[in-house]
């Protein structure tokens, strides 16, 4: 069951804001010109509607568990650590009744991930959120150049002054359903699990983010080209794949990379040049000239000709992809099957 803590005003600072009001009424009269008549009261300006907060806290996120995870009293913000997916949805359909204005997400890409998948079965329209970034990973907080000291106060500033940023997530369907399955931010198949696999044991060895990216890039490329024929890296994934109502084909991949962020972690641009939307890669197996091809993928460049051959980069609205074999969604292996990818509706997110 989730738990939550609703601050509430102090009654000193009630008593304090009474007491003002009264010395202002008092300085008004006396700075009043002696004409023998009360100043005429101006119009009461009407107080801004509270901003009501709903806060979505992983306990055992990677820094939650480090530093612990700080509940800060304030007034319209309620807390919640929900420690099932069932009980977050319980969660969501509180805050959803309530009509909060900004849902905060205490943790990494994975916490984001469920609260985003939970957050489209409850909610009609989704409200702007925030992220503090806590987790072993934190991708979309390094896309929006969110600070690693980000607090919930910040999204509150950033949120009453109107600073947002859009970014949609990828989503995925199943056969024939209507809602999302799942909702994230960076969608891997093929040589692109076997090397979340890897980046799990850099966690263990206390490699996050970007260092973790680039140990598990590392290995995996050592993997392909000295694997011999057959390598399950160099042998790929079979995976039937249409785009935008195309027929599907069935093609051998080395890797299928989707992804809507702009900025990707350590510079990388596996996409090319930073941009809106849905984005695709996908390397064809046996991946050849990988060790030229490597640098083109990782800058966001094109490489000779024959390079270039060996690798598309596409802009899909939507995919029709079938394989066995499951993806990663943040950081999470998921089953395959017949899918869907697609862009989802732009989320409002907080940022400096």
């Amino acid at each position: 069951m989730a738990t939550r803590i609703d601050g509430r005003l102090p009654v000193g600072q009630t008593l304090a804001g009474r007491v003002g009001d009264v010395l202002c009424r008092r300085n008004a009269l006396a700075d009043a010109p002696r004409t023998g008549r009360l100043p005429t009261p101006r119009a009461p300006v009407p107080a801004p509607a509270p901003l009501r907060v709903g806060v979505i806290a992983n306990g055992r996120s990677h820094r939650n568990l480090k530093q612990g995870m700080r509940l800060d009293h304030w007034p319209d913000v309620s807390y919640a650590a929900p420690d099932t997916f069932e009980a977050l949805e319980e969660t969501l359909r509180d805050y959803a009744a309530r009509d909060i204005g900004l849902l905060v997400v205490n943790g990494g890409d994975g916490t984001l991930r469920d609260v985003m998948t939970a957050a489209a079965q409850v909610f009609e329209t989704l409200p702007a959120m925030a992220i503090i970034p806590s987790g072993k990973t934190n991708a979309l907080a390094l896309d929006l150049g969110i600070p690693d000291d980000w607090t919930v106060r910040d999204a509150i500033a950033a949120a009453r002054a109107g600073r947002f940023v859009q970014r949609a997530p990828v989503e995925i369907l199943r056969g024939q359903d209507k809602r999302p399955a799942a909702r994230g931010f960076l969608l891997g198949m093929g040589g692109f699990v076997r090397a979340t696999e890897l980046a799990q044991s850099t966690h263990r060895v206390g490699a996050f983010n970007g260092v973790a990216v680039a140990l598990s890039l590392g290995w995996s490329m050592a993997q392909t080209m000295f694997g011999g024929a057959d390598n399950e890296w160099r042998r790929g994934t079979t995976i039937r794949i249409g785009e935008d109502g195309r027929a599907p084909v069935t093609r051998q991949l080395y890797l299928l990379l989707a992804s809507t962020l702009e900025r990707m972690p350590v510079g990388l641009k596996p996409f090319g040049r930073p941009r809106p939307g849905l984005k695709l890669l996908t390397v064809d197996a046996p991946p050849r000239h990988l060790f030229r091809m490597l640098s083109p993928i990782l800058t966001g460049t094109t490489g000779s000709p024959a390079v270039a051959k060996g690798f598309a980069r596409t802009d899909p609205h939507q995919l029709r992809v079938t394989a066995d074999e499951g993806f990663i969604l943040d950081g999470e292996l998921f089953a395959g099957g017949d899918l869907t990818i697609r862009a989802g509706a732009p989320i409002r997110f907080a940022a400096p």
